[in-house]
């Protein structure tokens, strides 16, 4: 039976370059401006499912090292997804974005040549006027790391796929 999956909700994006990210400009062709590229993503699902699994809610984090042009792959990648899951979403997230399940997000299952795993942990996702601030918590013994990426303009469509072959 063919897997059926959709996000809707809001992505927040930053990396280590030193200007707005030349390698989603050039569409992945540019090198970042340092040797390469530490990147993340905060994901607020606003609706959602994985087949019959309701997404909605759910935050993630996804966390990327490129070692050079995105295009040529080789990344590092580790999901991070909210604590608050039940375990068939968290299996059928990873299934999204490992790039296992096809549609928009099948490309990571090319560029990304080592992906770490998931972990699930306590992520907040806030909305202070435009700016985002994503704060997942890695250990009950430090804080929170917040991140304020660049403002946005309006919620979006985030990934999406109807069906293989559909």
């Amino acid at each position: 039976m063919a897997e059926s999956w959709t996000l809707k909700g809001e992505l927040a994006l930053s990396c280590s370059c030193t200007v707005f990210c030349p390698c989603v400009l050039s569409l992945g062709n540019h090198p970042p401006t340092e040797e390469r590229c530490q990147t993340w993503a905060g994901i607020r699902i606003d609706e959602g499912h994985f087949d019959t699994i309701d997404l909605a809610g759910i935050k993630v984090g996804l966390m990327m090292d490129l070692p050079g042009i995105m295009a040529r792959g080789n990344w590092t990648a580790a999901l991070f997804v909210d604590d608050k899951a039940p375990i068939q979403a968290v299996k059928g997230l990873t299934r999204i974005f490992t790039g296992r399940v096809g549609g928009t997000t099948h490309l990571l299952s090319i560029l990304v040549g080592q992906f770490l795993g998931v972990r699930q942990i306590p992520i907040s996702y806030e909305t202070q006027g435009e700016t985002r601030i994503i704060s997942p918590t890695f250990s009950p013994d430090r804080s929170s790391l917040s991140i304020c990426p660049s403002s946005m303009r309006k919620p979006a469509q985030v990934w999406q796929r109807s069906s293989v072959g559909g």
